[in-house]
């Protein structure tokens, strides 16, 4: 798998981001997933063994408390499959913490899961789940046979707890992605085809739609290796560069913590090995940040970040503009 764009120098190629407030904290709470996708940029999977610890999921609660950071972003893998998460979720939300939960749906039907979605619904959890597509043939061929399937019955169970409805306070927040090496198409049109198929089909509901660009990095990276398509893809970003993007980057609100607690400035970095850097200091854990001021700090930059700028812009928050 290609777990590092090699021959580039972080900073030579893409402008220089500095960091504004922070305002996120994205944790990656292991890499074990029960699915397998090929666009996936952590090389998520059954047979990983990397999770946060309890110690580590401590240390998320007190850098909460004593920061007040507001939203608490949790990702994977599949993040319910940490053992500690719903202890995180609850304790999180205890103080006052927004938290997204981004979810691969299909979690929702494994054998110990089976109270997930009403968890989730009791903590107010906002659910970012991913629906690459609304045509099954399209979201199994990127995600395995059946997970369309399983996709709409989950979806169906949230809406039936409420989640996606009008004034019940549970946000469904459904991710797009590209099938191959091409950028996604306006996000407010998609949302329009997403809501009219998904409703006329299955009378699904869902709050909103964010469209994410596949990064040339890990599993999708090495597919595109395999095509001979990973040049012409890096052209494709660099050629759509929207500086006007630079200033909405994520990277300048969040930072992503990986399953040890180190820190970098966005999950990307982290699944390239390029932690964040502070004045001297190369490798950062999460204790150590109580005392930095990050504002105005630069961000670790390099090729892959064009995916982030290109066109609408991508961020986990959706398009940019």
């Amino acid at each position: 798998m290609l777990e590092t764009l090699s021959e580039l120098t972080p900073g030579d190629f893409f402008p220089t981001v500095r960091r504004g407030r922070l305002d996120t904290l994205q944790g990656n709470l292991g890499y074990r997933c029960n699915q397998q996708c090929r666009h996936c940029h952590v090389n998520a999977g059954p047979t990983r063994k990397e999770v946060m610890a309890p110690a580590i999921v401590d240390t998320v609660l007190t850098f909460i408390e004593k920061t007040g950071v507001p939203t608490l972003d949790l990702t994977g893998g599949a993040p319910e499959l940490n053992p500690a998460f719903r202890r995180l979720v609850t304790e999180a939300r205890t103080l006052g913490c927004r938290v997204p939960d981004r979810c691969n749906l299909t979690v929702l039907e494994e054998p110990d899961q089976a109270d997930l979605a009403e968890f989730l619904a009791g903590q107010q959890v906002e659910v970012i789940a991913s629906l690459p597509c609304y045509l099954a043939e399209n979201v199994d061929a990127q995600r395995g046979d059946g997970v369309y399937h399983k996709s709409i019955r989950a979806l169906k169970r949230l809406n039936e707890l409420g989640y996606g409805q009008e004034q019940s306070g549970l946000t469904l927040t459904l991710v797009y992605n590209p099938g191959g090496a091409y950028l996604p198409p306006d996000q407010a049109r998609l949302e329009a085809d997403y809501r009219c198929e998904l409703a006329g089909r299955y009378g699904i509901r869902f709050t909103r739609l964010f469209t994410l660009t596949n990064m040339p990095i890990a599993r999708f990276g090495s597919t595109l290796l395999s095509r001979g398509e990973f040049d012409n893809y890096m052209r494709l970003l660099k050629s759509a560069m929207c500086p006007a993007n630079l200033d909405s980057l994520m990277c300048r609100s969040l930072i992503s913590i990986d399953w040890r607690g180190q820190v970098y400035d966005c999950d990307f970095n982290q699944m390239l090995g390029l932690p964040m850097v502070t004045g001297n200091r190369q490798e950062i854990y999460l204790t150590d940040l109580s005392a930095v001021d990050l504002e105005d700090q630069p961000v670790v930059v390099a090729d892959h970040c064009y995916g982030c700028a290109a066109g609408q812009g991508s961020s986990c928050g959706g398009a940019l503009s």
